[in-house]
């Protein structure tokens, strides 16, 4: 048991499974959350933007747990954690196109906050659908850490400049 929910608790459940797999490597999942944070993280660092840069990465690296939980919470459901929105089909496989490539710090802010605020409705929705109390508690702890998120990023949009 860790945080609030028990892995070890899971078991194959493949209705939960389809409810929870898109939030792992879909077109606003878990996977793009890491690569657009890692990339904003390196270009912020590379402008100057040190403080902002380091906010990123530290977003990135919680984004890169969630997918870690996901894809344990998928396989726990009886599927292979293929990087698909759908696993265990090998079919429409993830692309790095999801990721916005924003460059100025205002808009790389506005494309996280909408993204975090995007991804709190859909873990929101998950719980709505949701039966499995063992998948329902990672779901729940997920999606607090993305409400968390979500305040980070709107009080460092608060202190930049209007471009």
């Amino acid at each position: 048991m860790c945080e609030g929910y028990d892995l070890n608790a899971v078991g194959e459940d493949l209705r939960a499974l389809r409810i929870v797999s898109p939030a792992y490597a879909g077109r606003d999942g878990e996977l793009t959350a890491v690569l657009q944070y890692v990339y904003q993280s390196v270009l912020l660092g590379g402008c100057g933007q040190t403080e902002l840069a380091a906010l990123v990465a530290s977003i990135a690296k919680e984004e890169m747990h969630h997918l870690q939980i996901l894809g344990t919470l998928i396989v726990k459901l009886g599927a292979p954690p293929v990087f698909t929105a759908c696993p265990p089909y090998p079919v429409s496989y993830y692309s790095a196109s999801c990721v916005n490539y924003a460059k100025s710090p205002r808009a790389i802010l506005a494309a996280d906050i909408a993204a975090e605020r995007a991804a709190i409705a859909e873990y929101d929705r998950m719980l709505g659908c949701l039966d499995d109390a063992p998948v329902a508690a990672v779901i729940a702890h997920i999606r607090a850490d993305e409400a968390e998120h979500l305040r980070r990023l709107r009080a460092a949009a608060k202190f930049l400049p209007h471009e």
